[in-house]
């Protein structure tokens, strides 16, 4: 059987029967192939130097009502919290002095103008205080806060921010739909990516592996939807129950499944660098949530990208998406030193003051 997975990995082109017969591999042999590969094309693409991205959750209030989300609107079992600017900013310049390079401003999903102008403003802070000789324009800043209009997007752009994740979390219709009230929109969704791109950001997404009901069949259309929609970076995880959402039923099922699930995040991240090569791939906390060494296996797999939390340590326990998430009780040098060692017990290296954007947008 392996035989043919080596076959498949020989291809220059794959279709889509050869992505689902890649993410229905479960032998152990097989499985090396796929991570070997995956990893050899990495390094020959975008080499094994691995960017770091601090991550502040600048705020937990969000109009959404995701039904596996930990922070939808209907969970009144969290505290509300937005930041102060004067600790975004402060945590912003410990991420340029420590190196980072670049950070991600992640909140909940909010289209009022209140919300707009803290964004806009704070990222033209950010890039102005964050300035140094080793960081001439500031900061690298990658925003995360869901769907604008494109006028909006273009604000933040101009502010200074130049990437830009947006998750769909599943390319499936249908799945989305399962997931989400009426009033979120898969069709809104996919027209905010082309919004982001006209604007120029790198754009970012991703998908959660192990929902109800999602297929391998699936999963392989998610890669086809990266590759269709010229993405710049993905972001991918495991589907993790939370207890306060209308998921949690699924917590039982979720425990039986959870090798299988996290097995196959790291298949798709490794597929995903095989098919796609050149994108930045980030290996993702949930990963580590699953399993203690989770995020060493994704940087194995062909992941590229760390997120290491910056949080204030006061509210990271009111920003948790899923049950389980690591790193709430530790200090930002704590996660400093910590994922730093982490990325060299894989024999990879950090990439000190460097936006580390992604190879397929410059080649673009």
């Amino acid at each position: 059987m392996t035989d043919n997975i080596t076959k498949i990995l020989e291809k220059k082109e794959f279709t889509r029967s050869d992505l689902v017969i890649l993410l229905n591999e479960n032998s152990p042999d097989g499985i090396e192939k796929i991570r070997s590969k995956a990893y050899s094309i990495m390094k020959e693409n975008i080499g094994e130097e691995v960017f770091l991205r601090g991550l502040i959750e600048f705020s937990n209030v969000c109009h959404n009502d995701c039904y596996y989300c930990g922070i939808r609107k209907s969970n009144k079992n969290i505290k509300r919290y937005t930041l102060e600017d004067k600790e975004i900013i402060e945590s912003a310049l410990w991420c340029a002095e420590q190196g980072y390079g670049s950070l991600v401003l992640q909140s909940g999903e909010r289209q009022d103008k209140a919300f707009i102008d803290l964004v806009v403003n704070l990222v033209k802070k950010i890039k102005k205080e964050t300035r140094s000789d080793k960081l001439p324009d500031g900061l690298g800043i990658t925003l995360c806060v869901g769907e604008q209009s494109k006028d909006i997007y273009k604000q933040f752009f101009d502010a200074g921010a130049h990437r830009y994740l947006l998750r769909i979390e599943t390319s499936n219709p249908e799945l989305y739909k399962n997931l989400h009230p009426d009033l979120q929109s898969f069709h809104n969704r996919v027209k905010c990516l082309d919004y982001l791109k006209e604007v120029g950001f790198q754009v970012g997404t991703g998908v959660m592996i192990g929902l109800p009901h999602q297929t391998t069949e699936d999963l392989a259309d998610d890669i086809l939807f990266f590759k269709n929609y010229d993405i710049d970076m993905i972001g991918m995880g495991p589907f993790i129950v939370h207890k306060d959402t209308p998921l949690n039923y699924l917590f039982d099922v979720y425990l039986k499944k959870k090798r299988y699930i996290y097995e196959l995040s790291l298949k798709m991240i490794a597929i995903t660098r095989i098919f796609l090569k050149d994108v930045n791939i980030a290996s993702t906390t949930a990963l580590q949530a699953m399993y203690p060494m989770g995020r060493e296996a994704g940087l194995m797999f062909g992941a590229n990208v760390i997120m290491p939390l910056l949080t204030p340590n006061k509210v990271r326990k009111e920003y948790q998406l899923y049950d389980g998430k690591p790193c709430i009780d530790e200090f930002s040098n704590d996660c400093f030193d910590c994922i730093q060692l982490r990325i060299e017990s894989t024999g990879r290296s950090v990439a000190f003051n460097v936006y580390g954007d992604s190879k397929h947008f410059t080649h673009k």
